[in-house]
């Protein structure tokens, strides 16, 4: 394990981040393309949902709690930044702790670049509804389209280098504008109807809404619930930020809550409001022709002006993913590297900014990677895939880890300070664990089933690749750590100084 001089002690994480700040980071890291994309779009990647988007997003979010719930008890004893690495390497097994987070840190940071890419098209599609095609058409050039990605992603890497209140400043404001221009498409939402939007379809285009029937399918609502689940996975960047949370053993897990409810609560309403005006039958028939979204859904019951205000809100909805992102990743980083498995360098932190930078460089290079494939390969919806993958199992490696604390590390297991019973613990870790299984089974069935052109289309396949690299590089380090004279055993039950 590293330890700090005297001289260097006084470059470290310092906690300032605060209840608002955490439950910011957690809700800019779930809300995004899923909720403008996602609940529209499945009615081509779930063909047959029809109507049960709604109940199907109401059984995504129940593993989703039981996990945010694992994560809250976790965090109450293990504030430190890293959080699911801490966790696991601290309460269950150190090899899987590295393996399952260094898998997870891959896929948030190749989807990093991803969200950074997808990102330029949206305000494209200001310039087309505001007629500046010139504009509009210097957006869609291939190299302007790069550039403007990789400029903002670096903006965003030079955020979170400058300091947590900074971005904290930046954040939050980012996340207030984002609600209140999600909230104009729920007034809409509900303030038509569908048969003025049958008219409207009518005279704008001389088309009917077709007539479609839905037989309720139990398997088309738990595969649809799967996909769903992918917009709960970013409440986890709170507990990577555990070593910069004021009080974090109550704010950690309150900030978790917080940002697991809200976004479950406004993400629900949001797709209620859209589906209230927009029959599914017309929904689904679009999906399965182009890609669609809640601005062009509603631009038919909305002026152009409106319409612009809200292709804008899920431009802001985005871009909020990628400073939060960037921070739980690079605490990751610098968690390893705190631990002596990844490169002690790594784990410098800027005697200024107390920011761990070179970690924070390092995601920003993996996520331009993440741009980069985006451009080249045309096809960004691989990464995605790797990073629920991940996502599902650390979730269900940190209900396990609930399971298995108070036997592997039970002084660690006496500092729990939320959900303290015992009994209540394994209720929702156990349940939690199973379902999270389920999840994780569906998901991979669906993708090694799905008909790609090369075997590494298979985001399973590329994860295992992940995981393997990730193998040989904590054996490597471990080797050196036990060549120190270091216990790696006793080390990984002792969390790491603050």
């Amino acid at each position: 394990m590293k330890k700090r001089s005297e001289k260097e002690s006084t470059a470290g994480l310092t906690r300032q981040l605060g209840l608002f700040g955490l439950a910011a980071t957690g809700i800019c890291s779930m809300l995004g393309a899923s909720v403008y994309v996602v609940p529209f779009m499945i009615q081509r990647s779930v063909p047959g949902i029809g109507p049960y988007v709604l109940p199907a997003f109401l059984l995504a979010a129940l593993p989703a709690l039981l996990a945010a719930s694992a994560y809250a008890i976790l965090a109450s004893a293990m504030p430190r930044a890293g959080g699911s690495y801490i966790y696991a390497s601290r309460g269950l097994n150190p090899y899987l702790g590295f393996v399952a987070s260094f898998s997870q840190w891959f896929g948030l940071s190749i989807a990093i670049g991803v969200i950074s890419y997808i990102i330029i098209p949206f305000f494209r599609d200001i310039a087309v509804a505001m007629a500046w095609s010139n504009l509009a058409a210097w957006l869609e050039t291939g190299t302007v389209r790069l550039a403007l990605a990789l400029g903002l992603l670096w903006l965003f890497v030079w955020i979170n280098i400058v300091g947590v209140r900074f971005y904290e400043r930046t954040l939050i404001p980012l996340m207030i504008l984002m609600f209140a221009l999600g909230i104009i498409v729920i007034i809409a939402g509900f303030n038509h109807n569908p048969e003025a939007f049958a008219q409207n379809l009518f005279e704008r285009e001389g088309r009917v809404i077709p007539e479609a029937d839905a037989r309720f399918s139990f398997r088309t609502l738990l595969t649809a619930a799967a996909l769903l689940f992918s917009s709960f996975i970013g409440f986890d960047s709170i507990a990577q930020a555990g070593g910069e949370a004021r009080r974090p053993q109550r704010n950690l897990p309150l900030a978790i809550a917080i940002a697991v409810l809200g976004v479950g609560t406004y993400y629900f309403i949001f797709t209620a409001a859209v589906y209230h005006t927009v029959p599914w039958p017309f929904v689904a028939g679009e999906a399965l022709q182009k890609d669609i979204s809640a601005p062009g859904l509603l631009g038919y019951v909305l002026s152009p002006g409106w319409a612009v205000v809200i292709i804008l809100g899920a431009a802001i909805a985005l871009i909020n993913d990628l400073p939060a992102m960037l921070l739980s990743v690079s605490r990751l980083m610098f968690a390893w590297a705190e631990d002596g498995i990844f490169p002690q360098g790594v784990a410098r932190i800027h005697r200024r900014r107390h920011t761990p930078y070179r970690a924070i460089l390092l995601s920003g290079g993996m996520a331009s990677i993440g741009i980069l494939g985006s451009h080249l390969a045309g096809d960004f919806f691989l990464g995605i895939d790797i990073m629920v993958t991940a996502m599902l199992v650390n979730f269900l490696l940190m209900c396990i880890t609930v399971i298995a604390l108070p036997y592997y590390n039970p002084e660690l297991a006496r500092d729990i300070a939320v959900f303290r019973q015992r009994p209540l613990q394994l209720l929702l870790a156990i349940s939690g664990a199973v379902l999270l299984f389920v999840f994780l089974f569906v998901h991979t069935v669906k993708d090694l089933q799905a008909e790609v052109d090369a075997w590494y289309f298979h985001s399973t396949w590329v994860w295992l690749l992940v995981l393997a690299l990730a193998s040989l590089i904590f054996l490597w380090k471990r080797q050196q750590l036990v060549r120190r004279g270091i216990s790696v055993k006793e080390a990984f039950k002792k969390l790491p100084d603050e």
